[in-house]
């Protein structure tokens, strides 16, 4: 593990983190999201690990170096493919490497990977042992607490004290059961219910380990709370919706510095915007992810519906940004 890495995954620290989110954690979101923090780590989307080595990785895992500290998610079953990903991810850089155990969509669940291998615990501490042996980079997982008719106090143990003996450095835990059967993937993020204290018995039974919650997490308020009861706080879509949350993610969580200013924030996005239009791509594919930052704000409609309305049009450039903040004056 690097100096750099390891001051990002600190076992003893507390970690603020972005999930990853299929659509919406791409570069260009996490490039925007560091503007607004520099102590959250942040997750790519996840791909799977046959993407990775047969795919066209600058698109599918490069990222800025403004990103760090960033982690890859991938997805996948096969021991082999994942050391193989895992070693090619470490070579571009990154501060982690992650194993999707809790993505309940019916085209993970097809390619045996995902919130399936919850019942699998036997080979997914096969893909963490595989990949551990190809990098000194963190391997961790992100589970459910369990699936289906598991029962949720044995199932979530016996995951993680495989992967633990396999070498995993720290587990990520969304709070809820994941059901394959009878729910659908949009569901499942809110329908089972919620069980933080699962994750906080699961913290205090192993206390050296690196435990961070997930699922439901609303505000800041919600992230020091659980802060007294695991190492780390994942924010999925509250941080996506309502980006000037993670404005105050160094300051109120770490005691660093002010607040951010998010008009200065998305004037930081100008240069970035201009760049990737002269590489071949759209303003909309940069802004789509700030539309939410000045939620509730007089103006934020306007905001809103330029970012929208504009950034697809031929020729659009970053002016579209200036003309929408002079909405919010």
């Amino acid at each position: 593990m690097t100096e750099k890495q390891q001051d990002h995954f600190e076992v003893k620290g507390q970690i603020f983190s972005v999930a990853p989110m299929m659509e919406w954690t791409d570069r260009h979101c996490r490039y925007f999201h560091r503007l607004l923090s520099k102590k959250a780590l942040l997750y790519t989307e996840m791909v799977t690990a046959p993407a990775v080595i047969h795919g066209d990785r600058a698109h599918l895992i490069g990222f800025d170096d403004a990103e760090h500290p960033v982690a890859q998610q991938l997805g996948g079953s096969d021991p082999e493919q994942l050391a193989e990903a895992t070693r090619i991810c470490a070579d571009f850089g990154y501060d982690e490497i992650n194993l999707n155990v809790g993505c309940p969509s019916d085209r993970v669940q097809s390619g045996m990977f995902g919130a399936c291998l919850m019942a699998e615990p036997d080979l997914v501490a096969r893909c963490v042992e595989a990949m551990k042996k190809v990098t000194d980079v963190p391997i961790t997982v992100k589970c459910r607490i369990g699936i289906d008719d598991q029962n949720e106090e044995e199932a979530l143990d016996i995951l993680v004290d495989k992967v633990l003996e396999a070498g995993c450095d720290g587990l990520t835990v969304h709070a809820r059961k994941a059901w394959l059967q009878g729910l659908s993937p949009k569901e499942n993020r809110d329908i089972p219910p919620l069980n933080y204290d699962r994750v906080y018995r699961l913290k205090q039974r192993l206390p050296n380990v690196h435990i961070a919650i997930n699922g439901g997490i609303k505000t800041l308020e919600d992230c020091a709370e659980h802060f007294q009861h695991v190492d780390g706080v994942m924010l999925g879509r509250a941080a996506y919706q309502s980006p000037a949350l993670l404005a105050r993610v160094d300051c109120d969580l770490f005691g660093e510095g002010e607040p951010v200013d998010p008009f200065a924030a998305a004037e930081g996005m100008i240069p970035y915007i201009d760049a990737h239009i002269a590489r071949g791509g759209r303003a909309s594919q940069v802004t789509r992810h700030m539309i939410g930052l000045f939620q509730s704000r007089p103006g934020a409609k306007r905001w809103r519906q330029i970012l929208t309305v504009e950034s697809v049009k031929p020729g659009a450039t970053s002016d579209l940004v200036l003309e929408a903040l002079k909405a919010l004056r």
